[in-house]
């Protein structure tokens, strides 16, 4: 009998099962979509039962005789929040990541607040974190549970006897020390949030419980490590030293370097096992989103063909689109910035607004890119959006500097299955055995300047909040 780590990778707009052998191969894959809603302009959320259903149909479509399921590992979207009363049962929508419902709450909040965050979290006040969306549930449903998503999963795998939730994705909230290293009551505090409806914060490899009442797995089968989606991706990459840095090309996107220690700006926990592992990192709120959107507004069938319109012109011909349709992430933080394509002329064609959605999501991971201390030798790129060479070739060309892109889609998958499979006493280091997709970049130095300044005065005229 084989064995296999079942990895689980809850996304936005859909959950994928792996089941990943000791040597780091991928046995077999699953998968399953979310439902996403957007009931008005700047909400986002999701059915909570549904997200779990979609996990069950990943977890199903993966299963095979023969390969024994030894333990389990989550990789899981950030930010967005689940509230449940004690008997398991929803009570309201997720959260998205995305929804920026509380925003004028967070405005709200004296700065001082914000000060305690960043010192505290080495995050900033915004509607993306949890905390402000912990408070809206809580405001409705006082006596609820809340967490993000690992900690609905778990507490759904373990036949709801288990409210847990991983370092790393508590470093998400607004509400977790990390040089402390717990819930600060100070931050508590400050958001309104009771540490009784919280789940109890564990180290990314120290045991979640085990399976209790699963369709199509044993009871008894251990939970045995957890990551963000983001940081899963990073430990997938190999990206574990000072000065490596990854983007995720998501729904939305992450770029990550890991630091030598905490530092209050832009810092995130990405593991915690034996030690704290740091990384800065820069959150971009559309990315494939960006690209999705353009395909519908076009009346194009899907992505793909966005990308394959966009190859048939050169360059955009002077054409932006800024994607701020939830305001503008890192490094810019205005979320009331709204949306815009600028540039066009008598003749703009279609090809060049697909090609300017492509060049969006390149300029915004050089946005951020461009704030990481030190010189970039490369980027480790992974998420479903690297399949495009298009893309990647105009990443390294407007960032100047090499692109990697994973050949494995289920980077993140694979992260958190290493993590487990380390846990259980094997020898991994799968990063460095995979391949992956070299990019250089080809565009002189002039004309990267050119593009990059468009883009910015782009970018200059749709914020609202002063740079």
């Amino acid at each position: 009998m084989v064995q296999a780590v079942l990895a689980v990778d809850q996304g936005t707009t859909n959950s994928k099962a792996v089941l990943v052998g000791a040597d780091g191969s991928v046995l077999t894959t699953g998968s399953a979509p979310v439902g996403l809603a957007t009931p008005r302009p700047g909400w986002v959320e999701q059915d909570a039962e549904d997200l779990w259903q979609s996990v069950l149909r990943a977890i199903s479509a993966c299963l095979r005789p023969g390969i024994e399921v030894v333990g389990i590992a989550l990789s899981t979207q950030r930010e967005s929040v689940v509230g449940w009363n004690r008997g398991g049962e929803p009570v309201g929508p997720v959260l998205g990541w995305q929804d920026v419902r509380t925003s004028e709450w967070c405005d709200r909040l004296p700065p001082e607040v914000d000060d305690l965050v960043r010192r505290r979290t080495g995050l900033r006040v915004d509607a993306m974190f949890s905390a402000p969306k912990m408070r809206r549930l809580l405001d409705r449903s006082p006596d609820a549970l809340v967490g993000t998503v690992d900690a609905w999963l778990i507490h759904r795998l373990t036949g709801c006897r288990e409210h847990l939730t991983e370092a790393g994705n508590a470093s998400r909230t607004l509400l977790y020390d990390t040089v402390g290293l717990g819930w600060s009551d100070e931050l508590l505090d400050a958001f309104g949030v009771p540490r009784s409806a919280l789940a109890e914060v564990r180290p990314s490899n120290a045991g979640f419980g085990v399976t209790q009442g699963v369709p199509g797995l044993r009871d008894g089968i251990p939970i045995v490590a957890v990551l963000a989606d983001s940081h899963a991706a990073m430990y997938g990459q190999g990206c574990t030293q000072a000065g490596m840095v990854k983007a995720t090309y998501g729904t939305g996107s992450s770029v990550m370097t890991p630091v030598d220690g905490f530092v209050a700006s832009g810092c995130t926990l990405a593991w915690l096992t034996d030690r704290p592992v740091y990384a800065l990192e820069g959150n971009i709120v559309s990315s494939g989103a960006a690209l999705a959107w353009t395909a519908s507004m076009l009346g194009l069938p899907d992505v793909g063909a966005l990308v394959e319109l966009a190859a048939n012109v050169p360059s955009a011909d002077g054409v932006v689109l800024v994607p701020a349709f939830a305001g503008l992430g890192a490094p810019h933080w205005d979320r009331e910035a709204r949306a815009a394509l600028t540039g066009m002329s008598s003749s703009t064609t279609r090809a060049h607004v697909a090609r300017a959605a492509v060049d969006a999501v390149a300029h915004q991971i050089c946005d951020i890119a461009d704030t990481i201390p030190g010189p970039l030798g490369s980027l480790r790129a992974d998420g479903g959006a690297t399949v495009s060479g298009l893309l990647m070739q105009t990443q390294a060309d407007l960032l100047g500097a090499p692109v990697q892109a994973a050949e494995i889609a289920e980077v993140s998958a694979l992260g958190a299955a290493e993590l487990a499979w380390t846990t259980l006493g094997e020898t991994t280091g799968w990063a460095q055995k995979r391949t992956s997709r070299s990019f250089e970049p080809s565009l002189d130095d002039t004309e990267r300047t050119r593009r990059r300044a468009e883009w910015a005065t782009a970018v200059a005229g749709v914020r609202v909040t002063p740079a």
